[in-house]
């Protein structure tokens, strides 16, 4: 299922040459959201400090919801369903649960390129590389943050969502990241207006009929990471 065809990544983010790989940690099981939140914190001070590495660290959680700082009260829908976590990230309302991977990414620009619109771009490159391996398209769009897959057998002009991106950065150093859809509950989006925005649906790679694994997507969203932003080595 997987396509070895590597996908052109012109987006990239590198780091200066000579700079150490990022580490690249995952965690199994369900991991409790305001844990992820206290260790980001701690790790993003320490990188801002020069005292730690980058790092990316690849989680799921059990199921939940998160307000960013442009959420509007409108879009929780059913906000007795999940437990509602207010966060400091961008964005608006959005939805963490198992099957989705969540990567938070922990990035020094400092060391690549102080550049907010180019650091989203190339987290938008590295999904959509992520999503060509498994011979799904998917799509950025100007007015619309995530990557997205039109859906042509639902109707004219259907596009779901299929990845998100939400993101906050303190002294240039990035934390939050992005989630992709696996093969996780969609009935579980129902309780928000994913991201704000209203008249598109959200999608899995499952429910496109990819029935891959999670380490399978793991496996590849190191390789293409490394594409767009440089090298990576395990982390613990």
């Amino acid at each position: 299922m997987v396509n070895d065809r590597l996908a052109v990544a012109p987006n990239t983010l590198l780091p200066r040459p000579g700079a150490p790989p990022v580490e690249w940690v995952v965690t199994e099981g369900p991991t409790d959201y305001r844990t992820a939140e206290a260790a980001m914190e701690a790790q993003v001070a320490a990188i801002a400090r020069g005292e730690a590495r980058e790092r990316v660290w690849l989680v799921e959680h059990p199921p939940l919801y998160t307000a960013g700082t442009s959420a509007r009260e409108a879009d929780l829908v059913a906000p007795e369903r999940f437990p509602v976590h207010r966060t400091g990230r961008g964005g608006q309302f959005t939805y963490h649960g198992p099957g989705q991977r969540v990567a938070y990414v922990m990035l020094d620009l400092n060391r690549r390129r102080p550049d907010l619109r180019r650091y989203v771009a190339a987290l938008e490159t590295w999904l959509i590389a992520t999503l060509d391996a498994f011979t799904v398209r998917g799509e950025r769009r100007e007015d619309r943050v995530g990557v997205w897959v039109r859906r042509p057998e639902k109707g004219e002009g259907v596009e779901d969502k299929i990845a998100a991106i939400g993101i906050r950065v303190r002294r240039w150093v990035t934390f939050h990241g992005i989630s992709l859809n696996v093969e996780p509950d969609l009935t579980h989006f129902d309780g928000i207006v994913p991201c704000g925005v209203r008249g598109h649906g959200v999608t899995s790679l499952v429910d496109l009929g990819r029935p891959v694994s999670m380490a399978e997507v793991d496996a590849v969203l190191r390789a293409r990471f490394e594409d767009v932003f440089g090298e990576t080595v395990l982390g613990s």
